[in-house]
């Protein structure tokens, strides 16, 4: 019997950043910074919500878009924390932020449609766009210092474009668009009839004192989604928790999509998810900002070169002196050193590789004194 599947998905590679991830843990003695999962615990307050819900059977199916207290209550959250005024009815409780991504993409796109990514850029935005079946464009940002050329996004604009990804702080980088660089993609985008998502999962990790995403360009309300995740700052990785905001017409269509994908988050999950917005993430940022300073200090203190990242939890380091592909660097790096990077490639900038510093203190330490010997060797 000749079968077939989807091209689409037979064309798909596995995460690249999935897989150098076990290339390291097949490793012996390497000490790995590949995955953004910070090595902190889900705060116990968080824990005994879930545990009392299950206690009271809240094991039954829930509405689909999530229960009426846990979308006023991220409502509530995002107009008190971010200023952004979406009512209980333009929320959708989502099974993490890739969920929320698949859904927001499989709404808005036809095949052939093209979507605006500046990179480097999570490599999940790509592979869904391709999954269905639109064209994914990339924006390069490398020479702008991670910020978005105007006249770039502008070339980069045609008749067949749906959309526009916006991560801030960005993962690979760390680095935050500037309120100019976010006024000159409003004037660009203001008048197109195209979506602008807005994958703000990050946005709770900020160490500057100014940070402006582009969802409170409000004038444009009815063509923005955003993106968010419970998993950054409140360490719920493992709980596959987030939500979407979007304008009350565009939500209505993004909810048949995600209730024939996944028909909800989880009952007595639920409860954690109200927990968790009334949880001071202040002591996590902290903690993150110095490991942000102690890391960056010993790179650069190395020779290694780097921009200081303002939020998130990575950096993202120039290895293109060393005259090989990341690929190989990174190989290079795992093999004589014992410590494991992603290698930039896998964010659609070759001559990088990311550093994710969410790891303990002492791993941070030996793994910067590995690279410190093993620069000398270079």
């Amino acid at each position: 019997m000749d079968l077939t599947i989807n091209s689409a998905a037979a064309r798909e590679q596995l995460s690249g950043i999935r897989e150098f991830t076990y290339l390291v843990r097949a490793t012996p003695g390497a000490i790995g910074f590949t995955l953004g999962e910070p090595d902190l615990n889900t705060p116990a307050p968080i824990k005994e919500a879930a545990k009392a819900a299950l206690d009271a059977n809240d094991t039954h199916y829930p509405p689909g878009n999530g229960y009426p207290s846990t979308l006023e209550a991220i409502s509530a959250y995002e107009a008190r924390e971010h200023g952004l005024h979406y009512s209980p009815e333009e929320i959708i409780l989502t099974d993490g932020a890739t969920e929320g991504l698949f859904v927001s993409l499989a709404t808005v796109l036809e095949p052939g449609d093209e979507v605006i990514i500046p990179t480097p850029a999570f490599g999940l935005y790509e592979s869904i766009v391709r999954l269905f079946r639109g064209v994914p464009v990339a924006l390069p940002t490398e020479n702008d210092r991670f910020q978005i050329d105007p006249a770039a996004l502008e070339a980069a604009v045609t008749l067949r474009t749906k959309a526009v990804i916006l991560t801030s702080p960005n993962n690979p980088t760390g680095c935050i668009y500037t309120k100019a660089t976010m006024d000159a993609v409003h004037e660009v985008l203001k008048e197109l009839p195209l979506f602008v998502i807005c994958d703000d999962v990050y946005r709770s990790l900020v160490y500057s004192g100014e940070y402006h995403s582009f969802s409170e360009y409000q004038d444009m309300r009815d063509r923005i989604i955003v993106v968010q995740s419970f998993s950054k700052p409140y360490a719920m990785t493992g709980w596959r928790l987030g939500y979407i905001l979007a304008d009350a017409p565009v939500r209505e269509r993004l909810q048949v999509f995600h209730q024939y994908c996944v028909t909800s988050a989880p009952s007595f999950l639920q409860a954690a998810c109200v927990k968790a917005l009334d949880t001071d993430v202040a002591p996590v940022r902290a903690l993150f900002k110095k490991r942000r300073d102690y890391v960056y200090k010993r790179l650069t203190d190395m020779g290694w070169t780097v921009q200081e990242p303002e939020g998130a939890f990575y950096m993202f380091i120039d290895v293109r002196r060393y005259g090989m592909g990341s690929v190989d660097f990174c190989k290079k790096l795992l093999s004589e050193a014992g410590v494991g990077m992603i290698p930039g490639a896998y964010f659609g900038t070759e001559g990088y590789m990311r550093m994710s510093y969410c790891y303990s203190d002492a791993e941070l330490q030996e793994g910067l004194d590995r690279m410190e010997r093993f620069i000398k060797t270079l």
